[in-house]
């Protein structure tokens, strides 16, 4: 979350207007009902949450939740990867753009050190939290000069890094085209270093691209929704912590479900309005954004809203 924006006196909002753990659970078992079958938890940053592991234990007791995963910026992890295992996560996703000191700090916007991280990645495999995916956005004249390393940190490591490509995520971030670096171009700058050769999707609708070490040292993803959108396969539906429904990542507004949970409506209710925003949907911007980008008026919600 951006320090020029969220400062000490930031008034967030107040307990009432974020959904309840019981709302999220009830929530998540209707989309379940409805095929759903893989849940994150995000944020924001969801250790941030008090009693997060109630809510993962909740979530991971629901019949038919294959797959529980929490994406986290690692800070408070290593303190809470065994409890969040003993709830019932499964697996953890954790940011990590820069093993740069310097660089770490600039992207962090806080005076930590990437040390940190690396002892909640070790933390999380000790809780057998793996494979850790790690999330690293690639930023031209940023990190561009220091992804190379990453990559060769967790060669060999059974963990698996994916590159991201810088994305108009939001209105905040000041976003321009020259600022992607290409999945193409991070492929083949790691490829030169350590040669990979592409592999198939683990499912469908998977944003990565995925590619492994030929010398069998595990594998990376790239996800390249700037230069190769992918909106034709996404699966993802996203609940923001106030209670909106939204189809996109790079949506503008979300569809409400709180007011309408504490109205009153029945799980039969609520079905009927997840199904109706599902179905109607036609949101595509990955493949529509040079359009709008060059308009440049767009707005969307922030990624500290709605997560990854």
């Amino acid at each position: 979350m951006p320090a020029e924006i969220f400062g000490e006196r930031y008034e967030f909002l107040p307990r009432e207007g974020i959904l309840t753990f019981e709302e999220i659970e009830r929530v998540t078992r209707v989309c379940i009902e409805l095929g759903v079958t893989k849940v994150r938890v995000t944020g924001g940053e969801p250790l941030l949450r008090r009693e997060i592991e109630s809510l993962i234990r909740s979530l991971s007791s629901i019949p038919g939740v294959d797959d529980l995963t929490l994406t986290t910026n690692g800070v408070l992890l290593a303190e809470k990867a065994q409890a969040l295992k003993s709830a019932g996560l499964s697996r953890i996703t954790i940011s990590l753009d820069s093993l740069d000191p310097d660089v770490f700090r600039h992207l962090a916007g806080r005076d930590e050190s990437p040390e940190v991280v690396l002892n909640s990645i070790r933390a999380a495999e000790r809780a057998e939290l793996g494979p850790v995916k790690i999330n690293a956005v690639i930023k031209r004249g940023v990190n561009d000069h220091t992804f190379v390393d990453l990559a060769r940190h967790f060669h060999e490591s059974g963990h698996i890094v994916r590159f991201i490509e810088y994305m108009d995520v939001g209105n905040r971030n000041d976003w321009q085209l020259d600022h992607v670096v290409p999945a193409e171009e991070i492929v083949s700058r790691i490829n030169d270093i350590l040669p990979l050769e592409p592999i198939g999707p683990n499912y469908q609708g998977e944003v990565a691209r995925r590619y492994r070490y030929r010398d069998g040292g595990g594998e990376i993803g790239v996800i390249a929704s700037v230069t190769q959108p992918f909106c034709g396969d996404c699966t993802r539906l996203r609940l923001s912590t106030d209670g909106k429904l939204f189809t996109c990542l790079f949506g503008s507004s979300g569809t409400d479900l709180r007011d309408f949970l504490r109205e009153g409506a029945s799980d039969q209710d609520l079905r009927g309005r997840i199904e109706s925003v599902w179905l109607k949907r036609t949101d595509r911007y990955s493949e529509e954004r040079t359009g709008k980008t060059l308009v440049g008026d767009v707005k969307k919600v922030e990624m500290y809203q709605i997560g990854g």
